[in-house]
């Protein structure tokens, strides 16, 4: 039967009774008509109900609007997880504008990139960023956006550098704005760019309908229920905080925002607000573990986290719980809007020996609820390997919370949707139950003498050690093998260790030719979102002298 002849399509179409595209502006007006007078976000003395938040969001979105902002335009924003940050993810995409989050720790010469990359019309900032936005403008070779001021009585320095601040901007606004839906679901919502470790980075385009499902999906993998309150220790610049602020108003929670991740401030709030959720890098819960003022046991306050990686190491797992804070891990990248995979908890886990149950709930699983699929692939025939615990593959993603491509570049899209599945980078093996185990990203694993190492592997075993804060593990260039491990060491406050102890303690827990050969003592670089820049370490590698082991 034709297409045409098929029974179920004559005279049953689409109309606007039976079909909305999807967009997560709807849950902000959903929340603000049934629970308008719940709490929606608190922040240094402030807070807001989700009817004032819906207010002030259309009246941004009228403001920017007034501007000339609409369908297609970009408005860029270089904010901490103030409200002003939270309201622009909706306020924005109000007009039919795409959002672009700064990362906060950018130089000058990146954002004047991404700025130009992106065409920015208007950028909101922060006074703690206002120097670096003043040089980045300075850089730029296209037309230079319209400046608005953030001003944060919590924050003391900084300057104004804009046209406008944006509480005016707000009272200026029409609070009966009506939000300019999506014609299309698939139009963009957000543009959000790569570390560019190895270049100029990658403008990754979301759309509305992956923003609105994987906001979703985080209630359904992270247990939020409704009402949630949910502490933002995630930046919202980071993959629009995995879409946690259009989360948040679909569970109609309430967000606590915080300006700086700080230990004793967020036991603080958790204990003040009834903090129920948070989500963070592994580096996040390490630093609350270790803290002097940490709770221990009947003192700490139940929380639930989700915790991101590559692969968690055991002890923060195991900390964590010592604290009170029931981690599950997920994974993702910035090209599935954040996590869009999640280490999918059996029945009879919380009854194994810590140790065991921390094993268990590292790896990465499986596809997030309204995911389509998350699976490891051979990348030259692909299929799915084997699963066997021990082959390796791609970790690979299909569905509708992948992106919509690279902003002007279509080869690098078209290379990164190669056989219909989105290539990762990341490689990894099956186990038994289909969940996905990250070994590492294909650019860190250590090739020696013919032998895969995995960097992964050895910084979970450096993490066993009680003296080891941080720990990172990359390739060192050998005359013999080719290259060895190197290892790359943070100390607990008032610890010690050598580099004999480190050596020999990896030794008595991993085959010799995984065992780091040379041992880097200090500060270990980070990114503002938690991640170890292992590029940076890679070039300390080559100078660290190797021992005979």
């Amino acid at each position: 039967m034709s297409e045409r002849q098929n029974q179920y399509n004559i005279g049953l179409d689409k109309t606007p009774a039976n079909y909305v595209p999807l967009s997560p502006l709807s849950f902000l007006a959903r929340s603000a008509a049934v629970y308008p007078d719940h709490a929606s976000a608190v922040y240094e003395g402030r807070s807001f109900t989700w009817a004032q938040t819906y207010e002030r969001c259309r009246r941004f979105a009228s403001w920017l609007a007034g501007k000339g902002i609409g369908v297609g335009d970009t408005v860029a924003v270089m904010l901490p997880n103030v409200p002003a940050m939270n309201e622009a993810h909706f306020a924005v995409p109000m007009t039919g504008a795409v959002l672009n989050a700064q990362n906060i720790r950018l130089d000058a010469p990146s954002i004047a990139f991404q700025l130009d990359h992106g065409g920015a019309k208007i950028i909101l900032v922060d006074p703690e960023f206002s120097g670096v936005i003043s040089d980045a403008l300075a850089q730029m070779t296209g037309p230079k956006p319209l400046v608005i001021d953030v001003d944060d009585a919590a924050f003391k320095g900084g300057k104004r550098i804009g046209e406008i601040e944006y509480e005016t901007a707000v009272a200026q606004g029409d609070p009966s704005f009506m939000a300019i839906l999506p014609a299309d679901e698939w139009n963009a919502i957000a543009l959000s760019y790569t570390s560019g470790t190895t270049g100029n980075p990658k403008g990754v385009v979301t759309h509305h309908r992956g923003a609105y499902l994987n906001a979703v999906s985080n209630i359904l993998a992270g247990n939020l229920g409704q009402h949630p309150v949910y502490l933002w220790t995630l930046p919202m610049f980071h993959c629009n905080g995995w879409c946690f602020p259009w989360t948040i108003a679909a569970a109609a929670g309430i967000n606590v925002c915080l300006r700086k991740v700080e230990p004793t401030r967020i036991f603080e709030l958790i204990k003040q607000h009834g903090v129920t959720h948070m989500c963070g890098a592994p580096i996040v819960y390490n630093t609350l573990i270790n803290a002097p003022d940490a709770p221990k046991g009947s003192a700490a306050r139940r929380v639930v986290g989700l915790i991101a990686g590559a692969a968690p190491p055991v002890a923060v797992l195991e900390g964590a719980e010592s604290i009170g804070i029931k981690l599950t891990h997920v994974y993702g990248l910035t090209e599935v809007y954040g996590p869009a995979s999640v280490c999918a908890e059996q029945p009879g886990w919380d009854e194994l020996p810590a140790a065991e149950r921390a094993r268990m709930k590292r790896r990465q699983g499986v596809s997030y609820p309204l995911e389509e699929a998350v699976t490891v692939i051979n990348p030259q025939t692909m299929q799915e390997v084997p699963r066997d615990g021990e082959t390796i593959g791609e970790v690979m993603f299909r569905g509708n919370i992948v992106m919509k491509g690279y902003l002007k570049n279509e080869n690098a899209t078209k290379e990164a949707f190669e056989g219909g599945w989105f290539h990762s980078g990341d490689l990894a093996v099956l186990d038994e139950y289909g969940y996905v185990i990250i070994k590492d990203r294909s650019k860190d694993i250590i090739i020696s003498g013919g032998e895969n190492i995995s960097s992964v592997e050895v910084e979970d075993i450096l993490y066993k050690h009680p003296a080891v804060l941080f720990a990172a593990v990359v390739a060192k260039p050998d005359p013999k093998w080719g290259e060895v491990p190197c290892a790359f060491v943070e100390l607990k406050d008032g610890a010690s260790a050598s580099e004999a102890e480190i050596i020999a303690f990896c030794r008595s827990h991993m085959s010799g030719f995984k065992t780091p050969k040379a041992v880097v003592f200090g500060p270990i670089p980070k990114t503002s979102t938690g991640k170890i820049q292992k590029f940076v370490l890679r070039n300390g590698a080559g100078s660290a002298k190797a021992i005979s082991v």
